[in-house]
């Protein structure tokens, strides 16, 4: 008898997507970026970006996944070029963590809420449904996405005070 085989995990960097079957798990780590998760829970497909900034407010040639625009962008492409619709899919955001809590900055003077109010007005424009969010405040965030499930793990780590 054996054992059942385990998924591929595949890491996420700031600025990367992956789009992937049900033979794979993705991971990333979060602080002021956010993670947009996508699953089709019929054909167990599914896809993560890490952006960093809400757009790069110039043209360029290609997309770049550290925008959220664009990165939504090649999110959306792929699962069209498959044959689907933004509407078969749970969308789950994550992340835009506040890094910097105590600077006495307004709020849209830091990347982590500008980012959370880019993927929800993304999520809106492409059509996709919010299945579940865990947004902000002063923390960082361990994703992990099984696409054989759906499941998604936020662990979440309160960020370390300074020694003064």
């Amino acid at each position: 008898m054996s054992a059942a085989a385990q998924p591929a995990e595949t890491f996420l960097y700031p600025g990367e997507w992956a789009f992937a079957g049900a033979d794979v798990r993705l991971a990333t780590l979060l602080g002021s970026c956010v993670a947009v998760v996508i699953w089709h829970p019929k054909r167990r497909l599914g896809g993560m970006c890490h952006y960093l900034l809400p757009t790069r407010g110039q043209p360029s040639k290609t997309f770049d996944a550290r925008y959220a625009d664009e990165a939504m962008a090649l999110l959306h492409t792929r699962l069209l070029a498959i044959g689907t619709r933004p509407q078969d899919y749970e969308l789950r955001l994550i992340g835009g963590g506040n890094m910097f809590p105590s600077s006495g900055r307004s709020r849209h003077a830091t990347p982590g809420p500008r980012n959370i109010d880019a993927g929800l007005a993304l999520a809106a424009r492409y059509g996709f449904r919010i299945h579940a969010q865990d947004l902000g405040g002063a923390i960082h965030r361990f994703v992990r996405f099984d696409i054989a499930s759906g499941h998604v793990h936020v662990r979440r780590s309160a960020m370390e005070r300074p020694v003064a």
